[in-house]
């Protein structure tokens, strides 16, 4: 049976449309081994991806690549790349919620890098198990007027207090990241949204505040640890402006078979004390901020 011509457009129509609303194939774990190399997709970011080829997700990706037997590769990107590298396609926000378009090349097959579990990534992703905890805070300078908050012991009411302490004062936050303002109900509120732009590097986020770009900014625990060495005595904290948060590896959502094996690996260095000489070596101080997590 031929088909006439405009049968052939509408299917050749459809065809194009479904290659720009899904993701790449992703690669299964058996053809992860055939190729016998992992592609870690890895930003800068904290102590997480350092920059100087380690840092705590580089070192549990090298283990998760000994695991399955194959070679260990690190991927630079970014925080508005990180998703497309991984499937191939932009994701974009639409009034009737979140599409994947375009056509990009995939450059790794897994993201590790202290990666915030969002609603809107998991719409895209599949997550592993947690990797580590986090939350966002309000950060300032230590000689700046305003105050801590003083704990009331109802996580609501401090997060509520904390963000009464904006008011007119100028607010540092980076779009589609864990320090994005549409996150925590602090978009259309009249605050004076300072978007960092220079780069997608969070641990810039601390001296661009110093610097005079906003008069407070937000920042996640992790960065706050190292940062309350790195500028110690220059800034404080002024309470919380989310709730405990975790970070996972992400990966494809047809990468079903890929996350398993992760996630097996994950509570086998839980349970033989790899997983605690990482935090150790990374993050000595942050199960002070989580006790519960560790």
């Amino acid at each position: 049976m031929s088909l006439s011509a405009p049968i052939l457009r509408c299917m050749l129509a459809t065809l194009l449309t479904t290659s720009l609303l899904s993701p790449a194939l992703a690669a299964s774990l058996e053809e992860i081994r055939e190729s016998g190399k992992i592609r870690h997709l890895g930003i800068r970011y904290a102590n997480f991806v350092t920059g100087a080829g380690d840092g705590f997700d580089v070192d549990l990706m090298r283990g998760f690549a000994d695991q399955i037997g194959v070679e260990y590769e690190l991927v630079y990107s970014d925080f508005y790349s990180v998703i497309r590298d991984l499937l191939g396609k932009d994701v974009v926000t639409t009034p009737d919620g979140i599409t994947l378009e375009g056509d990009f090349p995939v450059r790794g097959d897994v993201i590790s890098t202290g990666f915030t579990v969002l609603p809107w990534r998991e719409e895209v992703l599949l997550f592993s198990e947690p990797t580590f905890p986090s939350q966002v805070l309000l950060v300032a300078p230590a000689g700046s007027g305003l105050s801590p908050i003083h704990p009331s012991g109802d996580l609501g009411s401090d997060i509520a207090a904390t963000k009464a302490l904006i008011g007119s004062n100028s607010l540092l936050v980076m779009e589609k990241t864990c320090l994005d303002p549409s996150g925590y109900g602090l978009t259309g509120k009249g605050i004076d949204l300072r978007k960092y732009t220079a780069s997608t590097n969070l641990n810039e986020m601390v001296p661009a505040m110093l610097n005079g770009t906003a008069d407070v900014t937000l920042l996640d625990v992790p960065d706050v640890i190292l940062d309350l060495a790195q500028w110690s005595g220059q800034i404080k904290i002024l309470g919380p402006i989310s709730r405990p948060q975790v970070l996972a590896t992400a990966f494809p959502k047809d990468a079903g078979d890929l996350r398993d094996a992760f996630d097996d690996y994950l509570r086998q260095i839980r349970e033989n004390g790899t997983y605690d000489a990482l935090v150790d070596r990374y993050y000595p101080g942050i199960r002070t901020f989580f006790p519960v997590f560790f």
